[in-house]
């Protein structure tokens, strides 16, 4: 594992034809890395605009096969030109399964694997669950050229088991590429912005370990995305975060080998109880 690393996240706006987002997004990878960065994300379902508001039939058609996908060999391509791991998110098709996607690209441009979302939303404006099956691939943490890398999917960031999933299987990085925006008058007009950050924040200090969230800007539809990306250290300072509006590229280095030392000194894994979290297991807390 790489002792050291530098990460970087892209917040940005996107257009609905799949073109003019491959080529904006790979513009900034890019620039990332002529700033250094190994490790660079961008935010969820990229390719298009954030098609799960409403429910249509037709937008099926934008999922794609792992194996002749339009878009995951140049991003394979690119990730060894530039030697930097790209984590990828897409729509995904399998057979007659939809899956909301992320393809972990190794810097030599290998693909290491495929993970598919797990925790799958419903409700006004992020009605996921019509385009998605829950994924089955059970929470992923690769080994890559610039360290270990846990991921979850939006949704997924909002569940502490996912992040100590990850963080048990080795994970010193959590990335969770995002869309998230205001919510509509039938959520209560909520701006969930903070608690956003915060609970991300929370599972990397419990967890020791550095994580970050890229998210979308701009306004599609129904929606208004807050941006607010970020990137926290294993102790829950915020090493960098955008505005709302705005598209940019956040940069931190990461010192896995510190993360790893302070992980140990706090004792969250020496002190855990896994024999008493049978609650955890079950959907109503009854054993």
């Amino acid at each position: 594992m790489a002792a050291q690393a530098k990460l970087a996240i892209i917040q940005m706006s996107m257009a609905n034809k799949l073109d003019l987002n491959i080529i904006k997004s790979t513009k900034f990878i890019e620039e990332a890395v002529e700033k250094g960065a190994n490790i660079i994300l961008l935010p969820e379902l990229f390719e298009n605009h954030y098609f799960c508001q409403e429910q249509h039939d037709h937008l099926f058609d934008l999922a794609n096969e792992v194996e002749s996908h339009p878009f995951l060999k140049h991003f394979q391509a690119l990730a060894k030109k530039l030697n930097v791991v790209l984590p990828i998110s897409f729509f995904e098709k399998s057979g007659q399964a939809y899956f909301n996607s992320l393809a972990m690209i190794d810097a030599n441009g290998d693909l290491l694997g495929i993970y598919r979302k797990t925790h799958i939303p419903d409700g006004p404006c992020y009605q996921e669950k019509y385009y998605f099956n829950p994924g089955d691939t059970g929470f992923k943490v690769w080994n890559t050229s610039f360290g270990n890398i846990g991921v979850g999917i939006c949704w997924d960031q909002w569940f502490p088991e996912c992040a100590r999933s990850l963080a048990l299987q080795g994970a010193d990085l959590l990335l969770y590429p995002t869309a998230i925006g205001s919510e509509p008058p039938e959520a209560h007009s909520i701006d969930t912005k903070d608690m956003w950050q915060r609970a991300m924040i929370g599972h990397a200090v419990c967890n020791s370990v550095y994580l970050a969230a890229p998210n979308r800007v701009g306004v599609e539809k129904n929606m208004t995305f807050y941006g607010s990306s970020f990137i926290c250290d294993f102790m829950g300072e915020k090493k960098a975060e955008a505005d709302r509006i705005s598209e940019c590229i956040l940069y931190a280095d990461l010192n896995f080998t510190e993360a790893k030392t302070f992980r140990a000194g706090m004792g969250f894994f020496r002190d855990r109880r896994p024999d008493k979290y049978k609650f955890l297991l079950t959907l109503d807390g009854k054993i």
